[in-house]
């Protein structure tokens, strides 16, 4: 699969070569507890979608500088908002980078190359919530 959107963090567009961007669906409880009798009692708050890019190495980033791509993953900041490509468009969200890390490939005299890049981001909100 080539992927031929890049994402969007904060409103800022980075050109980059994902490699692969992996979802997942996370069900998260108020409370879940199993009573004596063995019957289970959860309330469910909701589904949370999280994602976990990959990308490619950093010379076939596009427009997009490597470095500055790293930067603003990295910012210190309690929340982000991404757009992520999805089938017709992008799916946006305000989430957390709950972790960023890539490796050296090549150092060269003025730059380096790295590859391996990967990072989660934790939704904020659920996507979904229970009817009440």
């Amino acid at each position: 699969m080539k992927f031929d959107k890049g994402i969007v963090i904060d409103g800022v567009y980075f050109d980059i070569p994902m490699i692969s961007l992996k979802r997942t669906a996370d069900f998260l409880d108020k409370f879940a507890q199993r009573t004596e009798d063995g019957e289970f009692h959860r309330e469910l708050i909701g589904v949370y979608f999280n994602y976990t890019l990959t990308a490619g190495s950093s010379e076939d980033f596009g427009e997009t500088d490597y470095e500055a791509f790293f930067e603003k993953i990295t910012e210190p900041v309690e929340f982000h908002d991404i757009s992520l490509p999805i089938k017709d468009g992008y799916y946006s969200f305000r989430c957390y980078i709950s972790g960023v890390a890539d490796e050296y490939s090549k150092i060269l005299d003025n730059e380096a190359v790295f590859t391996g890049f990967t990072c989660k981001f934790i939704a904020k909100s659920p996507a979904k919530v229970p009817r009440r």
